[in-house]
């Protein structure tokens, strides 16, 4: 399952979660800081689209960046380079496949996001560690959330990040910017769902837009 064979964007939508928007009293970093070290009960979202997975699953850790922007908390998010044998083009969090000399999955998540965009990591202050998400490609992959303060440098890869960009946080966590979308695998493979939330020119799905929508029922818990 290297490269996918079909095309996210051209999919109809087949229903929008519409949950509401997050208060912006939880989009303040004071008040994020605070659910992230002392979460309160909530239940993470695992779509379907861990269907056919190998049972041996790869470790893995993205960095899931917010960065303070006068405007407010903004989402720092890579798009792949369209030569990549995964995940070619898609819209992702900085990070990769966890190396044996990592002490952990932050370890990961800081490393990458060095080797892929540049960010060193004294500007990261790491504020708490989502659930393992579990890719359909065999990754267990652990999102790490950090707080970027700038001024901060960043240099893409070039073998591996085409762009870097930004999104306010506001409208990933809205409910009415979530897009379902299934699509019926070839071979008999089943039939896939994964949640969507387009922005602008950049189409973020995936895992990536399901690691968003688990920090989404983190933030929105009771």
């Amino acid at each position: 399952m290297a490269k996918i064979a079909f095309d996210p964007e051209l999919l109809p939508v087949d229903a929008i979660a519409g949950e509401q928007a997050l208060t912006p009293e939880r989009l303040d970093v004071p008040w994020l800081r605070a659910r992230l070290a002392h979460p309160t009960h909530w239940e993470p979202e695992q779509p379907d689209e861990t269907m056919g997975r190998p049972q041996v699953l790869k470790n893995a850790a993205v960095l899931v960046p917010l960065v303070q922007r006068e405007g407010g908390l903004t989402m720092l998010l890579t798009q792949r380079t369209a030569h990549l044998n995964h995940h070619p083009g898609q819209i992702s969090f900085p990070g990769g496949r966890a190396e044996a000399f990592d002490s952990s999955p932050i370890e990961t998540a800081l490393r990458e996001s060095e080797e892929e965009i540049g960010l060193q990591r004294r500007h990261t202050d790491i504020i708490g560690v989502l659930p393992d998400y579990i890719t359909g490609t065999g990754y267990r992959v652990t999102p790490v959330v950090g707080l970027l303060t700038p001024p901060f440098e960043l240099r893409a890869d070039p073998g591996e990040v085409a762009e870097i960009f930004e999104v306010p946080l506001a409208f990933l966590m809205d409910g009415l910017n979530h897009q379902r979308l299934s699509v019926d695998l070839p071979d008999g493979a089943g039939r896939r769902s994964f949640y969507a939330m387009p922005y602008e020119r950049f189409f973020i799905w995936g895992a990536t837009a399901g690691m968003l929508r688990n920090l989404f029922h983190l933030l929105r818990a009771a």
